[in-house]
């Protein structure tokens, strides 16, 4: 049997994508996004002795600190590690939004939202192999649009996939799993378990592997539950090694307990505040964390808009900020124009404000409206610039980064394809 050719053998030229060059790689390219991966997670693996290779990695590869997007959600910082630019350029800037066009507060899941074609779009459109394996269904459409051929599909519905939506079938068989529940550690073992399969069964060139954050939801760095998980990630990154993979790896976000001192949780609930202060229906706070499984946050994030009700004026606006900044736990609070600037954010799919809580401190809309009977643990999540900063990892050595570029966690394909030869 003879060997494929290599992509970069298959193209002759890098590909410009949303402005950026990417050279064909030499060997099979597998990036993970480890979902809420706070660096110190891996830290505390490797000094426990369970991550032997997070150690090599850090060794003998790349180990460096990126920023992700704010909000330091999983749609935003997803897309833009599949695109190499912020939501400024892609468009999508939270799990929820408020569509002002349909005046709906809708999920952000829908390709009709994606403004910027995808590195798995060009690639797969230049005759290269892509695969796309994402915990949670919610991403699946986004990450493989205009994907030509190739493989993509959710372990959430890994079940329900065919040749013709997906790509492949018959994955239970194939990965010799069965199908975990949305809310387990096995979720994200599924998607690296069937990442290791695609490798030796059909070797794509390009792999993406996106896992969920329920474990780091529910456990802190260095704790048994979290090194558990972080052993068996390591274990199937072994793999992935030796088989010949390029890895870069990445996060979409970190993580921070939201507790006082007794593991109660912090909560300002924007919504009943606003409400009381400056009158009902002057206002509607979005919390752009929301997404369909929020057993294990409550819906319950560190970065929220807020929309100001018709006939209000710029005097209100600088009233209602204000309100928000004397609110004890808020850390910042933006005008859309200051948010859109600062956090590379399409002004048009944010609010009139953007308020951002500290590290410690989460924000809600109204108490009536979350339900925290599900956190049985305390409460742990993300969304604020206390989340902001991320691993960047590979196993191989990079050439030199310029002193003056801003590390971001959507530098992975780009530092890989470009520097890790």
């Amino acid at each position: 049997m003879s060997n494929p050719k290599s992509l970069s053998e298959s193209l002759s030229e890098s590909l410009t994508i949303n402005g950026r060059s990417y050279q064909p790689m030499q060997q099979p390219l597998v990036v993970v996004c480890v979902d809420g991966c706070e660096q110190e997670y891996i830290n505390q693996a490797i000094q426990a002795g369970v991550a032997p290779f997070l150690k090599k990695m850090a060794e003998q590869g790349t180990v460096l600190s990126a920023d992700c997007v704010v909000p330091s959600f999983t749609n935003p910082n997803n897309l833009s590690i599949v695109t190499g630019v912020p939501p400024s350029v892609h468009g999508i800037c939270g799990n929820y939004f408020y569509d002002l066009e349909t005046r709906q507060e809708v999920m952000m899941n829908d390709a009709k939202y994606l403004r910027a074609g995808t590195i798995f779009e060009a690639f797969s459109n230049a005759g290269a192999k892509v695969a796309v394996i994402t915990a949670k269904d919610k991403l699946r459409s986004l990450l493989g649009h205009k994907m030509r051929g190739g493989i993509c599909f959710s372990a959430e519905r890994a079940d329900q996939a065919t040749l013709e939506q997906n790509g492949i079938e018959n994955l239970l068989e194939l990965v010799g799993m069965p199908l975990p529940s949305v809310y387990s550690a096995e979720l994200s073992e599924f998607v690296f378990a069937a990442g290791v399969k695609l490798l030796e069964t059909q070797r794509p060139d390009i792999m993406y592997l996106s896992t969920t954050d329920y474990i780091q939801h529910k456990y802190a760095p260095g704790t048994a539950g979290a090194n558990a998980f972080y052993a068996m990630m390591d274990r199937y990154l072994t793999r992935l090694d030796t088989l010949g993979a390029a890895i870069g790896l990445t996060a979409d976000h970190g993580m921070n307990a939201k507790t006082d001192s007794a593991g109660n949780a912090n909560v300002i609930y924007l919504q009943d505040v606003l409400d009381a202060q400056v009158g009902v229906e002057k206002t509607r706070v979005i919390l752009p964390i929301t997404d369909p499984y929020v057993v294990h946050h409550g819906a319950l994030g560190s970065y929220a808009t807020v929309y100001l009700g018709g006939g209000s004026d710029a005097a209100d606006l600088v009233h209602i900020a204000d309100k928000i900044r004397a609110i004890a736990g808020i850390e910042l609070v933006l005008t859309r124009a200051q948010a859109a600037r600062r956090f590379e954010l399409p002004p048009d799919r944010i609010g009139d404000l953007v308020a951002v809580s500290e590290r410690l401190t989460v924000i809600g809309t109204a108490a009536s409206r979350h339900d925290l009977s599900g956190l049985k643990l305390p409460l742990r999540s993300h969304g604020g610039i206390s989340e902001q900063k991320v691993p960047l990892m590979f196993n191989r050595k990079l050439s030199a980064i310029p002193a003056d570029h801003r590390l971001r966690n959507f530098d992975v394909f780009f530092l890989a394809m470009n520097n890790a030869q």
